[in-house]
């Protein structure tokens, strides 16, 4: 039997960065807090949690004081930074800098319109979507799907945004249907704001599933991102399974198979797709 990782699975330049100063910070016997799971992995977060790392989330970090907080790709809304100033709280920003980009010009266009209808296209109570609220006062209009988007006021103005981790596809059905509705005296214009280091795999991550006859697929089931690629690995191959580990392996899914393809999300840390092909090895 044939196994083969996928060489474009794997963290994100974005959390790859937030695991390493996180490391960083760890190596050197410091206490370090991260506001919420640092990557949607829940067996990325036990080894970091092994090292010394404490997940909190925004109450508990209310009460702390003079302590290092960590701040993870996803980004953070204005009012994160204002209570670590009021409690002395010392920051590690790492904010993926697309997403700060994005929080950036989100800004910019609220503060210079703060009556258009700002929409992001996201998913309802995602960090990062969070983050981009926050940047409009908690005005920005968030749009799940298409049946959301019927809801908005199309008389008046409208600057479409996208979580950067979202489908490409799904983001120009949006613009459609948008540009068919409009009304001729407002005004509208979308951003694509989706990160290309997340909308390539797509493409990619489709051939890779096309080669062979099961694919692992490996993330965490909160992973919005692993979400995205798994359907469009099911689409192309239907014997397509969504796995958080090695142990969730069922052998019975290797019986007649020849080749295995063994992929992941953003969220996915290469060790883990290695422990996924060892354990198949093992069972051979």
């Amino acid at each position: 039997m044939q196994i083969e990782i996928d060489s474009g699975s794997g963290f994100c330049f974005g959390v790859t960065t937030a695991i390493r100063k996180a490391e960083e910070e760890l190596a050197e016997g410091k206490t370090l807090y991260c506001l919420g799971d640092i990557v949607h992995n829940g067996m990325e977060c036990e080894r970091l949690r092994k090292m010394g790392l404490i997940t909190i989330n925004h109450d508990e970090m209310s009460r702390l004081h003079g302590v290092k907080v960590l701040l993870r790709a996803h980004g953070e809304p204005p009012e994160t930074y204002a209570l670590a100033q009021r409690n002395k709280i010392e920051i590690i920003d790492a904010t993926c800098p697309v997403v700060l980009q994005l929080q950036r010009r989100i800004k910019q266009k609220f503060d210079s319109n703060p009556d258009a209808q700002i929409v992001i296209f996201g998913k309802p109570g995602h960090a990062e979507v969070l983050g981009l609220v926050g940047q409009t006062n908690g005005r920005a209009i968030v749009v799940a799907n298409l049946d959301d988007v019927k809801t908005l006021d199309f008389n008046r103005d409208i600057y479409l945004y996208s979580q950067t981790t979202k489908s490409l596809d799904e983001f120009h059905r949006i613009i459609d249907y948008i540009s068919a509705h409009i009304s001729p005296d407002a005004t509208f214009k979308s951003f694509d704001t989706i990160c290309r280091q997340v909308a390539n795999r797509m493409p990619n991550v489709s051939a890779f599933a096309r080669r062979h006859d099961l694919i692992l697929f490996v993330c965490g089931r909160k992973s919005s991102n692993g979400r995205v690629l798994f359907n469009e690995c099911k689409s192309v191959n239907p014997n397509s399974r969504l796995i958080e580990g090695p142990d969730e392996i069922d052998p019975s899914w290797l019986e007649g198979i020849e080749t295995v393809g063994i992929c992941g999300a953003t969220s996915t840390p290469k060790w883990l797709m290695e422990q996924c092909r060892d354990k198949i090895q093992d069972g051979q």
